[in-house]
């Protein structure tokens, strides 16, 4: 992995014993990835939702501390590709798992260990990435149930470590920020202080609007719904503020949320549109924190069929 250019050359002042690297969250869909990127980055970075597949972009968080710093991505669940954009999801995991210094398998206590588990743990086995099997939702489950997860975890692999978490409670999680910077190489800090995640503004609104979308939906849905922020446009300034500099302009954000049938767009939009306006406003409360500006937010929702399968609608979706 690389580092982002624009922190290239800035940092030289630092302790000789600092350790920083690139780590990643792999596991089944739904199995805690988001959940615990975000309490290991102390921030929203990954979305969240109780539906499989939310995760469509390797998300990118940067842990602080005062002795070293962990590049944190967040990939999609790995599972058998029905379509060209889990295939395609699936290839952007095994090319992450090549270019990480260590991996987190996460592994739910609130689950047995299943086929899916056992295909991840033997792709694992073909790395020589040190591997930390991660225990993921351990808030969810009695301390029995929890060594009996644990002792089945031991049998899947060889692990560097074995770590029960709660990304959720936040329990252990400084724990295994110890132990993942004790596989990291020697090196100097990789992003400067205070910088939380190099993905793009775009990215990060688009899967905020779709976090939204999805909650409270049917099953199906997550998998047909893709967002794609068409256009930003910021505003003229209107008072005296805003032409000095001190306030900032409202910005236009022009979004299309794409599903794959018809009767689709009505689960989006609601009867009279009631759940898009729902939609819109709780998207528009955290993209303004995002962007620390007012935000009008225009939201279509349009139909694309089959947009998994078609590789010019996945190109310009960004896939």
């Amino acid at each position: 992995m690389e580092q982002s250019s624009s922190t290239s050359g800035l940092i030289t002042n630092f302790d000789p014993n600092f350790r920083a690297g690139f780590a990643c969250l792999v596991g089944r869909p739904n199995v805690g990835k988001s959940t615990l990127t975000n309490a290991l980055v102390g921030q929203k970075i990954a979305i969240m939702s109780d539906r499989p597949e939310t995760t469509r972009h390797p998300i990118r968080g940067i842990v602080h501390r005062s002795e070293g710093q962990i590049v944190l991505v967040d990939t999609p669940g790995y599972h058998r590709p029905r379509t060209l954009l889990g295939k395609r999801l699936n290839d952007m995991v095994r090319e992450t798992l090549m270019e990480v210094d260590v991996i987190l398998f996460c592994l739910p206590a609130n689950q047995k260990i299943g086929p899916g588990d056992k295909f991840i743990a033997n792709e694992l086995k073909q790395l020589k990435t040190p591997v930390i099997a991660v225990a993921t939702k351990s808030d969810s489950v009695s301390r029995e149930r929890m060594l009996e997860h644990l002792m089945d975890i031991d049998k899947l692999g060889q692990w560097a470590a074995i770590i029960p978490t709660s990304g959720l409670k936040g329990t252990q999680v400084d724990d295994l920020v110890s132990v993942i910077l004790e596989h990291l190489p020697l090196s100097p800090p990789l992003y400067p202080e205070g910088e939380l995640t190099d993905e793009p503004e775009r990215v990060l609104m688009a899967e905020l609007i779709r976090e939204a979308a999805l909650e409270g939906v049917r099953e199906e849905l997550p998998h047909s719904l893709a967002v794609q922020v068409e256009e930003i446009i910021e505003r003229e300034p209107h008072n005296a503020a805003q032409r000095s500099g001190k306030e900032p302009t409202m910005v236009d954000i022009h979004v299309n949320i794409f599903v794959e049938r018809d009767s689709q767009k009505g689960i989006i939009i609601g009867k009279g549109g009631k759940r898009l306006r729902e939609v819109g406003a709780k998207a528009r409360r955290q993209i303004t924190a995002l962007l620390g500006r007012r935000v009008f937010l225009d939201l279509h929702v349009r139909t694309a069929k089959d947009w998994q399968s078609d590789p010019k609608m996945l190109g310009r979706l960004g896939f």
